[in-house]
């Protein structure tokens, strides 16, 4: 039913509205997501089944992975442009999005990244010093990966599989998870591996932990803070950036891609806010194809 209104939409945005070949595409990717929002919850078999609060779960879902008030407002006009369409055609009696109003977060996001503005702060990193040399392989892995800045800190060599392109995570509450890593993180992390990190005096209790500091003990959550606010600054970048600024990225340029809502709920490692029945677990192979086919850096 879902997938019927949708093309049925799309014909009707660029036969009879003239819209442009990339509004249409926007719209309909809108749409879309609210479907798979709707499927996975098992709340409506179809669009005239969606009600006010499924709209409103919507948006909290978005709020959940990351997704900053200014991308959540442009999926709800999509959806809005739906719901007028289906009312026009007699498909639903009452618009469900009709009093629900862009969000208002109780906290502000960190800014999200366009990836121009990503690229130009990998660029802007000096490579021809050892901490350059680190710091680019962070960054990388914070944005292919979209990791909490304690589980950069803390990530383990034996954790690191890129033979197969995954790392191993260590999240909150002790839960793991398998996130995929990009090529281009993996090449920065190897050539800091092969030659920064194995000139380095390694503390015991740091032998296994990737990223170290130039004493060979791991870096503070605050010095990757810090190391992020410098190379913004260098690279003229004027938002408010923090690591966790890389995390909403990832979610967010994925997301806007096209990648699932679950794969990258599942590459977050934030907790189910669906039951357990319905929240299954995804495979290595299905998660490497999204950040192939919808990560910038993939």
């Amino acid at each position: 039913m879902w997938q019927s209104y949708i093309k049925h939409f799309k014909n009707y945005l660029r036969l009879e509205r003239s819209l442009s070949g990339h509004s249409v595409d926007a719209y309909v990717h809108d749409a879309d997501k609210l479907r798979e929002y709707a499927e996975l919850h098992g709340l409506a078999s179809s669009p005239a089944d969606i009600t006010e609060e499924h709209l409103l779960g919507f948006l909290r879902y978005l709020t959940e992975l990351g997704l900053s008030a200014h991308t959540q407002a442009r999926f709800l006009s999509g959806i809005k442009a739906f719901f007028k369409y289906l009312l026009l055609e007699n498909v639903i009696r009452e618009d469900p999005s009709e009093l629900v109003e862009s969000p208002r977060l109780p906290r502000k996001l960190p800014d999200v990244l366009s990836y121009p503005e990503i690229e130009r702060m990998l660029e802007a990193i000096d490579h021809s010093t050892p901490e350059g040399t680190r710091n680019r392989a962070m960054l990388e892995v914070l944005y292919s990966c979209g990791l909490r800045v304690s589980e950069l800190t803390s990530l383990q060599l034996t954790n690191c599989y890129f033979d197969i392109g995954f790392i191993r995570v260590l999240g909150k509450g002790d839960k793991v998870r398998l996130v995929p890593i990009g090529k281009d993180a993996i090449r920065y992390t190897e050539i800091y591996l092969n030659t920064i990190r194995n000139q380095l005096d390694v503390k015991k209790e740091s032998e296994d932990i990737v990223f170290l500091n130039k004493r060979g003990g791991q870096l503070s959550r605050v010095m990757v803070f810090l190391i992020i606010k410098a190379v913004a600054e260098e690279a003229g970048i004027t938002k408010n950036v923090s690591p966790h600024t890389f995390r909403h990225s990832f979610a967010t340029h994925l997301i806007e891609g096209g990648a699932s809502l679950r794969a990258v709920q599942e590459m977050l490692g934030h907790e189910s806010i669906i039951t357990t029945e319905i929240y299954t677990h995804l495979d290595r192979d299905y998660l490497r194809q999204v950040i192939t086919e919808f990560h910038p850096r993939g």
